[in-house]
């Protein structure tokens, strides 16, 4: 059994100025960061999603409340207010399925307890409709499509990191359990890719416990297996699939925020260290879209301030 290092030794950045990686040993990573419109109010602690030619940008801490949504639309390069949550949430997952956004969990904005919320957000009509609740509430989880069913792993309930794994199933409207991760966490990235999903990074309990941890799903027997650890252990980052590779990029620690990009190609089972952040950032979320990686808002500063209106591109 491949070994788990639960605690790596991270390249920890400042966050008034970020530390950018030597290359000197992956002088072969490329790519490039670009800009795009800034979000229109900063906003952190978001779920990102994207559907139907837009990006959206759900609840968060930052002006215009927690349960702000806004709407990037890819090919004017704009952006709009959309309808809002139900109520005011942040920490909320997020995924694009079948033309609709479906949301799940967060801690509500009014007092900070993890809740089961789950919605599906229809972009013909602007609404937000409920959905039966999560089985399990929790802040901070982690949420990707696999085989038409929706899997929210992960997460936060009462200041403990938990391995919860529950699958919503649009055409029945119902949700069922599966297999927790072996190891609880939260502020994780969860990417499916090919026929396997897998979660990356996160925390146990709190940010002063990052982990470079890579769990690696197989629904047709249900269960998880211990993948190559991150090159670097960090929570809060943005996880996404891209170009075949699983990407997760920032993230934060006690000290500071990471500008570290890094991806796993499962071909060669592998890593590589791709170019950095601009800034370092966590708090945030990314999409692919149009052969690049779209990456909006996010705290350039550890914590629940310091929230930007940047929107990165990423190109390789």
């Amino acid at each position: 059994m491949r070994r788990r290092d639960v605690l790596a030794l991270p390249v920890i950045l400042t966050a008034s100025v970020p530390v950018m990686l030597s290359l000197s040993k992956h002088d072969t990573a490329d790519g490039r960061w670009t800009t795009k419109a800034p979000l229109p109010l900063g906003r952190s602690e978001i779920a990102v999603a994207a559907t139907d030619g837009a990006l959206y940008v759900i609840g968060g801490f930052g002006p215009g409340g927690q349960a702000l949504v806004l709407a990037y639309e890819f090919a004017t390069d704009r952006w709009r207010e959309r309808a809002p949550l139900p109520r005011g949430l942040n920490h909320v997952g997020a995924v694009g399925h079948g033309g609709r956004i479906y949301a799940a969990g967060g801690f509500a904005a009014e007092d900070g307890r993890a809740v089961g919320d789950a919605y599906v957000y229809d972009p013909g009509t602007d609404r937000w409709s409920a959905l039966a609740p999560l089985p399990t509430p929790r802040g901070a989880p982690a949420v990707a499509v696999l085989a038409e069913r929706i899997h929210v792993v992960g997460g936060n309930a009462g200041g403990k990191s938990i391995g919860a794994h529950e699958l919503y199933d649009p055409r029945t409207r119902r949700w069922s359990s599966a297999a927790p991760l072996p190891q609880g966490r939260d502020h994780l990235g969860l990417v499916a890719l090919d026929d396997r999903i897998h979660a990356l990074a996160g925390r146990i309990d709190t940010y002063a416990h990052p982990t470079n941890l890579h769990d690696v799903y197989d629904a047709r027997v249900d269960r998880w297996s211990a993948g190559p650890p991150l090159p670097t252990a960090r929570s809060g980052g943005a996880a996404s699939a891209y170009e075949g590779r699983a990407y997760y990029i920032g993230g934060e620690e006690p000290r500071g925020t990471f500008v570290q990009n890094e991806a796993y190609d499962p071909r060669s089972d592998a890593w590589s260290i791709e170019t950095p952040l601009p800034q370092g950032r966590h708090g945030f979320g990314a999409v692919a879209a149009g052969g690049a990686l779209f990456a909006p808002g996010g705290a350039a500063v550890p914590g629940g301030s310091g929230q930007t209106t940047t929107l990165l591109v990423f190109t390789r």
